[in-house]
């Protein structure tokens, strides 16, 4: 019986001091597990002296195991190298561990204490979500998915989000906010916005030194942020304590558009235009817009100058202040002034062909260079049909496109495809040779609601001479298409636009100048975008 009872505490006794040290979580399950072990394998051998039976022990429980998984994976995830995720908490994962802890400013002693293995964890799980939060916290901070740790335990200590700090690509986090709210409220994603030329400029407005804001919320493209007649622009203007948003009614907004004083804006208002001079009778010859070279004609006296071109984005500048005074866009039961109607659809309009031409070449991923070079050529190619728009009606000017269109020997959805992001590009760049151009392809091509750009311009005598008799049938027939199931291109959403443009222009008379009908050229040397294969 001694030699039994010897036999059993020897064995016992070299267990323990051959047994590995015991990971840090669940340390009285590891040992009793191991004391089990033993003493049962040596009753059994006490019992049954002819049969040995040798028990081998993990040393670490099946739950505590994969606890420890779980503590590796994430110690990877967050980029401290525990090896591979294997549930043994070896001198490799206590060395990620503490540096774990040195990032989260504790000390690092290479054994977690539950609170932080919860942090870590959990900001693990957070991380794999993919839950917006956790993802618009990692794409803002500089430290990427680790950010989520130093939030997880700023929550889990009690003391609220923290939000990440600071914004997208170094924007205030007041600005990175709004970007969120624009982007939660429309299709494009918040890194989708930023990437669009034009959402987000930058200007000292209040004039203290640092930059302000200004967010475009039509690009989003959103009728969260555009009702049917206008947009909202978000103005962040800098003070002490971080900046101050201001939503502001304003089509097409840039820098000169707002009077900012401290962290407060609002929308400059423009002094009333004097009244036009009337007509005294007087005949003066006027050439305005380009008319066709004629062969020797260069030197042939004429009588009155040319006159002085609008920039279409001052003009539309002008009549977004006209439009802010007013309270927003005018609408079909409050017409009062059916110019005014016409100018604000104008400009809408090449609001809209800016933003579809942009979003056009983002998606072939050719630069701003290339646009400018190929656009040019098309303005070239595209000049005597556009000055012949001043001259001719309508059937003249679409049958001498189509014949343009033939000889290019272009595929129609290349030649569609490139018309689009020149014209953006024309009005983008205040070059209306270029955007009438690609506005009459576009016609031609079939999309004819493009064809009321040539009614505007033809109606306010900008880019082309004044032809108001020409304009009704450029803009009947692109109501007409729209009405017979052609694609609505600008304000898609708002219905009632093209019955505001029908009102405004018969004044409410209810009659309606039919454009005469017209046969469409079969599509057919310009060079195009192209769609790889």
């Amino acid at each position: 019986m001694f030699a039994r009872k010897y036999l059993l505490s020897a064995s016992f006794a070299a267990a323990l001091s051959a047994a590995p040290a015991a990971p840090v979580f669940a340390q009285g399950e590891i040992v009793g597990g191991i004391i089990g072990g033993i003493i049962g394998g040596a009753m059994m051998n006490a019992n049954n002296p002819r049969t040995r039976t040798v028990y081998r022990s993990t040393g670490v429980a099946s739950a505590t195991r994969e606890q420890n998984r779980q503590v590796q994976t994430s110690l990877n995830y967050f980029g401290f190298p525990a090896g591979t995720p294997d549930g043994a908490l070896g001198p490799t994962s206590r060395a990620a561990i503490s540096q774990y802890q040195a990032f989260m400013e504790l000390p690092a002693t290479g054994q977690l204490t539950e609170f932080e293995r919860n942090v870590l964890v959990t900001a693990y799980t957070r991380g794999q979500s993919g839950a917006p939060d956790a993802m618009r916290l990692i794409s803002r901070d500089p430290q990427g998915a680790k950010a989520l740790l130093k939030d997880q335990y700023k929550v889990m200590a009690g003391g609220g989000s923290s939000r990440g700090g600071v914004g997208y690509a170094g924007l205030p986090i007041e600005v990175s906010d709004a970007i969120d709210e624009i982007a939660d409220s429309s299709d494009p994603s918040a890194e989708q916005l930023l990437q669009r030329a034009g959402f987000i400029q930058l200007a000292d407005l209040n004039g203290d030194g640092n930059n302000d804001y200004i967010l475009d919320t039509s690009f989003a493209g959103s009728s969260f942020w555009c009702s049917a007649v206008q947009c909202k622009s978000l103005v962040f203007a800098s003070t002490p304590d971080g900046y101050r948003r201001n939503d502001l009614l304003m089509a097409d907004p840039g820098p000169d558009d707002f009077d900012c004083m401290g962290g407060s804006c609002t929308v400059m208002v423009a002094a009333p235009a004097p009244a036009p001079e009337q007509d005294s009778g007087d005949t003066t010859l006027s050439v305005a817009g380009g008319l066709p070279s004629l062969p020797g004609a260069g030197g042939l006296p004429t009588f009155g100058a040319a006159a002085a071109q609008t920039a279409l984005s001052s003009h539309c500048g002008r009549v977004s202040l006209v439009t802010n005074a007013n309270g927003g866009f005018t609408t079909i039961d409050r017409i009062n002034d059916t110019n005014l109607v016409l100018n604000e659809q104008f400009c809408l309009a090449r609001t809209y062909s800016i933003e579809e031409g942009n979003q056009t070449a983002a998606g072939l991923q050719v630069t701003r260079d290339q646009v400018a070079q190929l656009c040019s050529a098309y303005g070239a190619a595209m000049k005597d049909s556009v000055a012949a728009t001043s001259l001719k009606p309508r059937p003249e000017v679409i049958q001498q496109v189509g014949s343009f269109i033939l000889s290019s020997g272009k595929d129609p959805s290349e030649l569609t495809l490139t018309s689009r992001i020149c014209l953006g590009y024309g009005y983008q760049s205040d070059d209306t040779g270029i955007a009438l151009g690609s506005a009459l392809l576009l016609v031609v091509l079939g999309e004819g609601a493009y064809g009321e750009l040539v009614g505007h311009h033809l109606h306010q005598g900008i880019g082309l001479a004044k032809r108001q008799d020409l304009a009704q049938d450029w803009y009947f027939a692109s109501l007409d298409a729209v009405e017979n199931g052609a694609t609505r291109v600008f304000a898609p959403t708002v219905t009632e636009r093209p019955d505001l443009i029908r009102a405004a222009l018969t004044g409410g008379s209810g009659t309606i100048v039919q454009a005469p009908a017209e046969s469409k050229a079969p599509v057919a040397a310009l060079p195009t975008f192209k769609v790889s294969q």
